[in-house]
């Protein structure tokens, strides 16, 4: 950017706001250097480009203090702790990077946000693999949409304009022809999925608690077993068996899933289920699956937190070396059991992301307007990627990283300026 501090249009910016990443947001600054979204926008872009940057100092305990005072209360409570957890994390690949090494350093644990569904995604994988497909590959490609206890567009708000009635593919195909149904879920707004010449999606409503029962019977309908039951959950075999022989036909099928959306117990299972059904599609036809998400910068928290550990998320370096567990060392259960006696929550993106209730000392690096109902004991303000300072994200797909650009004068300081203040100061 040659100059921050003038009026100016932009065009084919990113926006971090979902998982998306749409690249083609068009932008206006005035003199004040509020932005606004005049092309392309959804209602969570506008909404993130329109947050001001209030005038904000760090706090300790509710009290304004210089940087350099705040900074310094954080390494002392940081370094009386034994065993330190930084989740929230909600940053860029250059954050999650310094997080990284701090966390090395201090022997923390690591949790984002998001990882209650996230872990859904990453125990299958663990534990049995899956074909999942890209963004990429379902705008040019897919001919029935499956949408699975979701209507996606509460998470991805452009999800259909962009992947789904997108007016061009590679490969010529009609667009406007593809179907779409969505299974699972009561009181969904589908109207998403109405194709451009105005034809309805296929709903196949049930309790979202009962998915796992009814994509269980999908898959053995799929399989080719002969059921005696009639129902499932409120859903006619008839219309599963119809949908099990259109998914078997279909020249590319996808699957799609929210992980936040399972949320009932053992969720992971259902995912699997699912990631089997493809499985079984690809026998005789071509079907991925596509786990839907991207908020917060939990991909590239999970990428970067992968690329440095070998491991996911839910990564400890108490013992001094990268440890993996997804259930101890998630931020509920150590919070709940008391295994946690210091939090660095960060939240660079979102002010309403504020850190869970806790006794325990607490560090927030986070947006500017963050507010709270129980003050940390430090809070220091920090720069918004994408707004406030360039930087990398990556995409829900997890196959393709974009620059987010600097879009305003900014005289807040990245998390990364932070970060590594704490870590000076807690070596000095």
């Amino acid at each position: 950017m040659s100059n921050i501090t003038s009026t100016s249009t932009f065009q084919s910016i990113t926006c971090p706001a979902c998982g998306l990443l749409c690249d083609d947001i068009h932008l206006a600054r005035n003199h004040s250097g509020k932005l606004s979204v005049t092309q392309n926008g959804c209602q969570r872009s506008i909404s993130f480009f329109s947050r001001a940057a209030l005038p904000s100092s760090a706090k300790i305990k509710g009290n304004p203090v210089s940087l350099d005072e705040a900074v310094a209360h954080a390494a002392k409570l940081l370094s009386a702790s034994k065993q330190p957890l930084f989740a929230g994390l909600g940053t860029d690949v250059n954050g999650m990077r310094s997080i990284m090494r701090l966390a090395d350093n201090s022997g923390a644990v690591l949790d984002h946000m998001n990882t209650n569904g996230l872990m859904r995604n990453i125990q299958t994988v663990q534990n049995s693999g899956w074909q999942v497909t890209t963004l990429t590959e379902v705008r040019n490609r897919v001919d029935l949409l499956l949408i699975i206890g979701t209507d996606v567009v509460s998470v991805l708000p452009r999800f259909f304009e962009r992947v789904v009635w997108n007016k061009e593919s590679m490969f010529g195909q009609d667009t406007s022809q593809r179907e779409v149904v969505y299974l699972g879920g009561r009181d969904l707004d589908i109207s998403a999925g109405t194709s451009p010449d105005g034809r309805k999606p296929q709903a196949l409503p049930c309790d979202v608690a009962r998915l796992p029962e009814v994509v269980s019977v999908l898959r053995a309908l799929v399989s080719g077993k002969k059921l005696h039951a009639t129902e499932v959950a409120g859903i006619a075999i008839s219309d599963l068996q119809n949908l099990s022989e259109r998914l078997s036909k279909a020249q590319y099928s996808v699957l799609a899933w929210a992980p936040p959306a399972l949320n009932f117990p053992h969720a992971e299972l259902t995912v699997q289920n699912i990631a089997d059904l493809v499985k079984t599609l690809n026998k005789t036809t071509r079907s991925s699956g596509l786990p839907l998400g991207g908020s917060d910068g939990d991909m590239s928290a999970n990428q970067v937190c992968t690329w440095i550990s070998g491991y996911p998320l839910r990564t400890s370096y108490a013992r001094t070396y990268p440890e993996h567990d997804p259930y101890h060392f998630s931020t509920d259960y150590l919070l709940a059991n008391d295994e946690a006696d210091f939090l660095l929550w960060v939240s660079s993106f979102n002010p309403e992301r504020t850190p869970p209730a806790t006794n325990i000392p607490t560090v927030v690096l986070g947006h500017s307007t963050m507010s709270f109902e129980r003050e940390p004991e430090v809070f220091i303000p920090i720069a918004t990627p994408g707004i406030d300072h360039s930087g990398i994200l990556f995409r829900m797909d997890n196959v393709v990283s974009l620059p987010v650009e600097q879009l305003r004068a900014s005289e807040l300081p990245t998390l990364s300026v932070v970060i590594s203040a704490i870590e000076k100061a807690v070596t000095c």
